[in-house]
């Protein structure tokens, strides 16, 4: 089976055929609503994911009730996979923030189909790698640098997995991933809305100025596309 044949998402498309041969059987397509909770932070991972389209947010939440994103996957990986590596818990939550379509396979079956599967499972392993590059950065942004940079670097990644659709989100949402309070989202949304970057309206946003948004953008935005584009030879 030819990789143009295959569901749009970047593991499978870069699969050898034998090797998706052998998931092709055990893969079954479902549809992301926007909310759903697809697996829980300290529960088992059931089932693991790949995107076709839309976007997955993985968030910690702290004892104080607030939130932030770690991570976000769209059709570039894989929901999940960590369960195939390790029989353990979930580290976040899984939650769907833009809506579409994945191949979703039973955790247990991909973990017993990669112990037969070294290319397999090399894929996996670079995948989870690229998700702990961009969990160690979140992390490094969020305590460096600011609102305005942060959520340039947000909006940036979350249109290149939407392939430059309209966002849609809400400012309270937004504020929920990266973790600060929503009048300081507003205030860098109205201040971009204002320069011209984006355009915000009932819940979606567009990005309208790509360049100048990519100079408000902190440095992470780049140290992870290079690094995860050489981990998954995206880049």
């Amino acid at each position: 089976m030819s990789g143009s044949s295959r569901p749009s998402n970047h593991l499978l498309q870069t699969l050898p055929a034998a090797e998706f041969e052998l998931l092709r059987p055990h893969l079954a397509t479902v549809d992301l609503a926007k909310h759903a909770v697809l697996f829980e932070a300290g529960a088992p991972i059931g089932d693991v994911y790949l995107p076709h389209g839309g976007m997955v947010s993985m968030i910690v939440s702290f004892a104080e009730g607030e939130t932030v994103e770690v991570a976000k996957i769209g059709r570039d990986s894989i929901v999940g996979g960590a369960a195939a590596l390790h029989d353990g818990p979930s580290l976040a939550d899984a939650v769907v923030i833009v809506p579409g379509v994945a191949s979703v396979i039973a955790a247990d079956r991909l973990r017993a189909l990669i112990e037969g599967s070294g290319v397999l499972r090399d894929l996996l392993v670079r995948h989870q790698q690229a998700l702990s590059v961009q969990a160690q950065q979140a992390a490094t942004c969020h305590a460096s640098h600011t609102v305005e940079s942060r959520l340039s670097r947000w909006l940036l990644h979350a249109r290149e997995l939407c392939d430059g659709e309209p966002l849609p989100l809400t400012q309270e949402s937004l504020a929920q991933l990266l973790g600060v309070r929503r009048n300081a989202v507003s205030i860098v949304a109205h201040a971009f809305q204002e320069a011209g970057l984006i355009r915000y309206s009932r819940g979606n946003i567009e990005i309208i100025d790509l360049e100048g948004l990519q100079k408000v953008a902190c440095e992470c935005y780049t140290a992870v596309r290079t690094q995860c584009g050489r981990l998954l030879k995206t880049g």
